[in-house]
């Protein structure tokens, strides 16, 4: 005789548990029971059959593992939680009697808890740490901009704006930035810190307010969390990099807003002796290596970039007449494989490509105007080994000034004076290169320094692109600027054939471009109407133009095409069917913006030339 099956007792109904029966389990209140979830990782879970799932209820409900509610029981956090509440009953009490004495006895023994063994249990390894520092650091830097008050106490902003000073300071040690993007949201960095990507956002510095609607209860649990994952790792980026963590702050200087200038870092004290594995050193035909030299050539090759220009007068290893020997190693059979692969050599690593240069300003010196936001270029600049100065008014601490005879950019953003400009401030400007601050972030992302001319003050500037790459088949401004003259070209050819003021045969090559890959949708085809419309196209000519697209793709297409892409639809799944719908979906509006957004160009091309005539 088989096993009796208890109803709830098997099944989905063993596997997972409701969020109200969660916390009558753990015995928390429900805004306790939301901060060990976000503190353990633990979020809902969606059964195949809710109904099952909930013993036969239909009633909506969030549901959770049992197993992830049972490794919650056994949380030291939870027991703090308890106690913590227990001493709110206490004190309460005290101060509701007038036990001034007692009342101070249980703040000053008041239960606290921290989160280390959290982080070591989230994250088994340092580089598990590194690689989810990106959310942690967006965090961080958006609440160093807001203004303490009742729901932010001061203290935790001063914590989450040294946090931030403190990554910015190892980013700019160690030459880690990679790119950059100005954005509407704010500032997007992306640096590299052992071999791991790390990208995160930095609000512009405008007044931030706390939306009435957003829950910051929420919010500051993560910000828990994060501050001390932040902790370890920056501990161990710092050690790594002999350098002293935390870094000494002078508080003068952070008063004056000093900024990362506020703080200095020290290097740590080691001696280099034979037992310190780093400063080992081994002679080969006649030349030093050291493991030091070896790694960075190692390091180089993840990084390495087409468009370096790295002198090769920046290697520390000074080459000898007998360096150009290659060392090569004796292979000797293995007994336990019958292949033998190539060892690569010291020269072997060093005669590949070079990676980006990571001291790109280091032969220039920068000064910021004062309409400048000073921490966003300060910090882009020195990441790449140049020298920043600033004007008083945009805080202390600024190792150059305005008249200093090194300068060779300056950094502005406001238009052409009106009035003449004095000698002395010819002379000046004859020195030095006055250049918008997009140039700074167009020039790291690539990877060489630009042309100054069409960044320079008062100059329309030229697109300023996403260096973290686009999906294929959006719309690229610099194609426009690519292939201008290929267009001029082709609008010179135009405006010969041209009658009167309107040449039919280019607009009819205009709207096949346009019809080509979207006359089947006919919201691609109203975005195709209004480019045309756009392009100064009559509005009969569009319709023939359109007729005669659809009957060639008619000619060409074949007759079951659409019966064979239905049957293939009608093969998959819902789910599967309804995402292939999107999919399509999203390249075709995509597809649409981007003929829109060629036709005004083209019209706008067109514009300037007839301009440039009359």
């Amino acid at each position: 005789m088989g096993r009796i099956h208890q109803k709830g007792k098997a099944g989905a109904a063993k596997a997972y548990i409701t969020r109200s029966s969660a916390v009558k389990k753990l015995q928390c209140s429900l805004a306790d029971f939301r901060r060990l979830c976000i503190l353990k990782g633990i979020f809902p879970r969606e059964p195949k059959n809710k109904r099952k799932a909930n013993k036969g209820s239909s009633a909506p409900t969030s549901f959770y593992y049992a197993k992830d509610i049972a490794y919650l029981a056994h949380e030291p956090v939870l027991k703090r939680l308890r106690e913590h509440k227990a001493f709110a009953k206490k004190l309460s009490r005290a101060l509701g009697r007038g036990e001034w004495s007692s009342a101070k006895s249980l703040e000053d023994n008041k239960p606290v808890y921290r989160l280390d063994h959290i982080i070591k249990e989230r994250y088994p390894t340092f580089v598990d740490a590194l690689r989810d520092i990106d959310d942690a650091l967006c965090m961080v830097f958006l609440f160093a901009s807001l203004p303490s008050g009742q729901r932010l106490p001061p203290d935790l902003i001063e914590n989450c704006a040294r946090l931030s000073a403190e990554w910015q300071l190892y980013v700019m040690h160690t030459n880690s930035l990679r790119k950059s993007f100005l954005s509407i949201k704010g500032v997007y960095y992306q640096a590299e810190a052992m071999d791991q990507t790390i990208t995160w956002l930095v609000p512009y510095q405008f007044t931030q307010n706390i939306p009435s609607d957003v829950d910051v209860r929420v919010m500051l649990t993560f910000l828990e969390l994060y501050q001390t994952l932040l902790g370890f790792v920056f501990f161990k980026l710092y050690t790594d990099a002999g350098l002293v963590y935390p870094p000494p702050l002078d508080v003068k200087k952070y008063e004056a807003a000093a900024g990362v200038g506020a703080f200095s870092l020290q290097e740590t004290g080691r001696s280099s002796s034979s037992t310190n594995p780093k400063h080992k050193t081994v002679e080969i035909d006649g030349r030093t290596v050291s493991g030091k030299d070896v790694r960075q050539i190692i390091k180089n090759i993840a990084a390495s970039e087409e468009d370096s220009e790295m002198d090769s007068s920046s290697h520390v290893v000074q080459h000898s007449p007998a360096a150009s020997q290659e060392e090569d190693f004796v292979l000797h059979p293995s007994k336990h494989t019958e292949t033998d692969a190539s060892l690569p050599t010291y020269k072997s690593l060093e005669t590949l490509p070079k990676p980006l240069s990571t001291t790109l300003f280091s032969p220039y010196t920068f000064f910021l105007s004062r309409e400048i936001s000073r921490p966003i270029f300060e910090f882009i600049i020195r990441s790449f080994g140049g020298r920043v100065g600033w004007p008083a008014s945009s805080g202390d601490g600024s190792p150059i000034n305005m008249d200093d005879l090194s300068i060779t950019h300056v950094i502005i953003d406001r238009p052409m004076p009106p009035i003449a400009l004095s000698v002395q401030e010819k002379e000046q400007r004859s020195r030095r290169k006055y250049v918008q601050p997009q140039w700074i972030v167009d020039c790291i992302n690539a990877g060489k320094i630009l042309l100054e001319e069409p960044y320079t003050q008062g100059q329309t500037l030229p697109p300023h692109l996403s260096p973290f790459g686009e999906l294929e088949g959006a719309y690229d401004p610099t194609t426009a600027i690519n292939n201008g003259s290929q267009l001029e070209e082709e609008d010179s050819e135009s405006e010969d054939q041209k009658a009167e003021d309107v040449d039919e045969n280019g607009d009819r090559h205009d709207l096949k471009s346009s019809l080509k890959n979207v006359i089947e949708d006919s919201s691609a085809l109203r975005t195709a109407e209004l480019a045309a419309e756009v392009a100064g196209v009559d509005y009969d000519a569009f319709k023939k133009e359109v007729g005669k697209l659809e009957r060639k793709k008619a000619e060409e297409q074949p007759v079951n095409a659409v019966e064979e892409d239905d049957m293939n639809k009608m093969m998959m799944s819902n789910k599967k069917r309804k995402l292939y719908e999107k999919m399509r979906h999203s390249q075709k509006k995509k597809e649409s913006e981007r003929i829109v957004l060629e036709a005004k160009r083209k019209a706008i091309m067109k514009q300037k030339k007839r301009d440039g005539k009359h």
